[in-house]
């Protein structure tokens, strides 16, 4: 039959002309369609604005979707059925990597690296001696991880609202897992795909079965850990009966795993604010005087005054002298010291809220400048008598969790007014301060966590009392200690002090008792109760068992902490 060119030139043209049919397809790379707009009789693209959306509208991978199912298995075994701190470690350092591989795309901003440290650090704390409030940290960590992930700057306010939009981002993405089902079934894994695993792991396989078998002892060795291993997973099989609120443990593990990988929110809470100056409607305007100028520069130059007053009756008082007996210690240095940090931070938010607007704008600026400079070194100096009140009350009988706290607290305060200072300088706007107030806070709060408080705090008050003052012992009778504390207390054990050597003593043999039942119970738990801090200490004691071997006498033991407690309360 002849061929006629003209018709079949027709036929290919129709059909490639002819709209190609409509198919439910997930794409590895999203297919943005963007409207036309018609100018001219010609058709112009114009790109869509970005959606909050986006995130959740990514296609679904099989990458994201084996993160899901190893996050529900990692919760559930170290939550749900997870009986310590060592399982919450596991689950926070394992979380970046699960965050990573079940993201649908990765835009990762550049505080991803020091997000995830911190996370790891904290992991490692977890794991050492762990407390309610690393947990705590931990989860936030996680948010702002997956913040980080998603190209998203880790702003104190935006991990609330990341965290907070979880549950209706989850039941998004699940929606959309749901209409991608069908296509990711009949599209499967990537040609070639199951390859590029498979064959490398086969290899790896039969190269190391060759290796094990090359050498009896270590095919020995080999064949126990298999017969354990099976064994082990044969147990867990038997053992393993999913209630119905495991089930819904698992689904919300899902939903809030989701939530993360696909958030439905884009814009920065202080979005508004951080695209505005602080000049406001005034910042294109000529320079015009504002009609607070009087009131500001009058506010500076009383309050500086007044802070050169007070400055002079702190010196005169509390600088260079030798406290009487029966100075009143709390009052001025712990009470004192809080309302001195009050004043400090209210200097900093006065500060924060008179350079802005108008007086930006007013020709006199620089003369309110010089008056800030002034107040800011004052505050400085206040600062200083901050830290003076506080070590004169660790001077007087020792460190604390609670003094420690407010080292932290009044460090934190002086970097936030710091900050102010800064924006003055830079001009930079009220968001901006904003965010950095809260990451001071955030990161003081952090570190204040992953610090180990006990053995600083009390590696302090055991040199004092080693030095023939015995005052801070007072702290090591009336506060508990962890057990990373209580790793440097055995130096105690050969005071020269009869008293604290003996109550050091009787404090060992009870820690070891308690140790003792402890360990094993958490061995009985798991994995997931072990706390490493616990075993250091359980073996130091035992390596110093002749000191404290006279006390496990429960009657004789208690005896003697009586005695100690009542000695030390003398200087409380």
């Amino acid at each position: 039959m002849g061929h006629d060119p003209v018709v079949a030139g027709k036929t290919a043209r129709a059909e490639s002309e002819s709209p190609p049919p409509l198919t439910a397809v997930v794409v590895d790379e999203p297919i943005e369609a963007s409207p036309r707009r018609q100018s001219g009789g010609r058709s112009s693209v114009v790109a869509d604005p970005p959606s909050e959306l986006a995130a959740a509208k990514e296609p679904v991978r099989w990458r994201e979707l084996l993160a899901i199912l190893l996050a529900i298995a990692l919760a559930d075994l170290t939550i749900y059925r997870g009986h310590g701190f060592a399982g919450y470690a596991a689950l926070f350092a394992a979380s970046t990597f699960l965050l990573l591989l079940g993201t649908p795309r990765l835009r990762s901003h550049a505080a991803a690296g020091l997000v995830v440290v911190m996370l790891l650090v904290l992991a490692a704390k977890l794991a050492w001696c762990g407390h309610a409030g690393l947990v705590a940290a931990g989860f936030v960590l996680i948010v702002a991880v997956a913040m980080t992930l998603a190209g998203r700057k880790p702003y104190v306010l935006d991990i609330a609202v990341y965290a907070l939009q979880t549950p209706v981002a989850g039941w998004i993405g699940l929606s959309h897992y749901m209409r991608s089902a069908d296509s990711l079934q009949r599209r499967g894994p990537p040609r070639g795909g199951w390859l590029s695993v498979g064959l490398p792991l086969v290899a790896v396989l039969a190269f190391g079965a060759l290796f094990v078998l090359a050498n009896p002892d270590l095919a020995a060795s080999f064949r126990e850990t298999l017969r354990w291993a099976f064994d082990s997973f044969a147990d867990w099989l038997r053992r393993f009966s999913p209630t119905w609120g495991e089930l819904f443990f698992w689904v919300a593990v899902a939903w809030l795993v989701i939530g993360l990988l696909r958030p439905v929110v884009r814009d920065s809470v202080l979005a508004g604010l951080s695209t505005r100056d602080d000049r406001g409607d005034w910042a294109t305007a000529p320079p015009a005087e504002s009609p607070l100028y009087a009131a500001v520069r009058n506010t500076l130059a009383a309050v500086i005054v007044l802070f050169a007053v007070y400055l002079g009756f702190e010196f005169k008082t509390l600088w260079f002298k030798t406290f009487p007996k029966g100075f009143y210690y709390a009052g001025y240095a712990h009470e004192g010291a809080a309302w001195l940090t009050v004043a400090l931070a209210l200097a900093t938010a006065v500060l924060s809220l008179v350079f802005r607007g108008r007086i930006l704008h007013d020709p006199r600026l620089s003369r309110l400048r010089k008056l800030a400079w002034i107040w800011s070194a004052e505050n400085l100096v206040l600062a200083l008598a901050v830290y003076h009140r506080l070590f004169i009350y660790i001077g007087f009988n020792g460190m604390t969790r609670m003094r420690t706290v407010g080292l932290f607290g009044i460090s934190a305060v002086a970097v936030g007014f710091i900050l102010v200072v800064w924006k003055i300088i830079h001009s930079r706007n009220f968001a901006w301060l904003l965010h950095r107030h809260l990451w001071t806070l955030a990161v003081a709060l952090y570190l204040l966590a992953v610090t180990p408080v006990d053995p600083i705090v009390h590696a302090y008050n055991v040199r004092r009392v080693l030095a023939d003052d015995p005052a801070p012992v007072v702290q090591v009778s009336v506060h508990p200690i962890s057990s990373e504390g209580m790793l440097v207390l055995p130096p105690l054990a050969h005071s020269r002090d009869r008293i604290i050597r003996e109550g050091i003593r009787a404090m060992l043999a009870d820690r070891a008792a308690q140790l003792g039942s402890l360990v094993r119970r958490r061995q009985s738990e798991g994995w997931t109760a072990f706390q490493l801090a616990d075993r250091v200490l359980l073996e130091r004691l035992q390596a110093v068992r002749n000191d404290w071997q006279e006390y496990t006498d429960p009657d004789k033991r208690a005896a003697a902490l009586n005695r100690f407690h009542a000695y030390a309360y003398q200087w409380y």
